[in-house]
């Protein structure tokens, strides 16, 4: 088997083509998880953090009245979209990387020649960044001394069990339906579903939601309609994407970095945000030769996810009240 030869001329032309090519190629993770990102909101440009104010409160209007003052507070309540510097220095064959893109081998000699194979080699090792970044949204666990992504920022469904735990999430509040999520199944997901629809806060229902979903929990929704509706006229396919009775204001969302779960999530598009920078010079991509066969891959990387608001009338969280 051909190897590549990684002269130093060579080395340098991949190494420009990494500077030239680093903002698409810091965009290439995001477009790893375009099928998420078509479900929340991307905010960019957040470099280590950015606070949000939720305004909470009332004023109403009453009977005209010269000396009654409205002296109940009007509060704004911080919360803190975190994004974390990670990076990666990953080794690299060449050769195989060629291999996975062509699928045959680049001989000895003809390894770094067209800025072409350069671009699909760089944007493929990016693109796995990106994947890694897709797997752990919901359960990474920043951990300081950690060396993966799940290490690396906070995912969804920990900061939504930090919140259960610190009693800022509770049945109460009325942002909690309390319940053991496995249990969900062909014989019970449909009234489950409608359930969790009809104990949201109006205000929530009054817009279109989402409710995120182990992907089990859909095809238990889909088995349990089609034994619950039959034949009936409406029942015209077997893959349901909203819940029954919602007017179609409440799609259900089921993906497989989801699967294993303990939370599920009702809310909106605008309330689950995504946080990166893509803008400073913190961020970076380089190829870096430290022996004849192998490269190194380093980037550098700005993430991070929170809830804009955990209000009732911004999110109701599906799950268990101790956790």
């Amino acid at each position: 088997m051909g190897k590549v030869i990684i002269t130093e001329q060579e080395l340098a032309k991949l190494s420009t083509s990494a500077a030239k090519l680093r903002k698409e190629l810091l965009r290439m993770p995001l477009m790893a998880l375009k099928d998420f990102l078509a479900h929340v909101t991307l905010r960019t440009g957040i470099r280590y953090s950015e606070t949000i104010g939720e305004l909470t409160g009332s004023m109403e209007l009453g009977p005209y009245s010269e000396t009654r003052v409205d002296e109940n507070d009007v509060e704004i309540t911080p919360r803190t979209l975190y994004t974390y510097l990670g990076s990666v220095d990953k080794k690299f064959s060449p050769n195989s990387i060629y291999q996975s893109i062509w699928g045959s081998n680049i001989t000895k000699g003809d390894g770094l020649k067209t800025t072409d194979i350069t671009q699909q080699a760089l944007a493929l090792l990016a693109s796995k960044v990106g994947a890694a970044l897709y797997w752990a949204i919901w359960g990474a666990k920043r951990n300081d001394s950690g060396t993966k992504t799940v290490d690396l920022f906070d995912g969804f469904d920990t900061i939504a069990a930090k919140e259960v735990k610190d009693g800022n999430v509770s049945v109460e509040k009325g942002n909690l339906f309390d319940l053991d999520i496995t249990t969900i199944d062909k014989t019970n997901a449909v009234d489950i579903c409608k359930e969790i629809w009809r104990k949201a806060d109006y205000h929530l229902k009054n817009g279109k939601c989402k409710l995120f979903v182990p992907s089990y929990v859909l095809d238990a929704y889909n088995d349990d309609y089609k034994i619950t509706t039959g034949a009936v006229p409406y029942n015209t396919q077997f893959n349901q994407t909203f819940v029954e009775g919602s007017s179609n204001k409440c799609e259900i969302v089921a993906l497989p970095n989801k699967d294993g779960s303990k939370f599920m999530q009702l809310t909106t598009k605008s309330n689950m945000l995504v946080g990166t920078c893509q803008m400073s010079d913190e961020e970076s991509v380089s190829i870096e030769k430290y022996s004849p066969f192998v490269l190194d891959f380093v980037m550098t990387m700005f993430f991070g996810t929170q809830y804009e608001s955990i209000n009732k009338e911004r999110i109701l969280f599906i799950g268990k009240a101790s956790v």
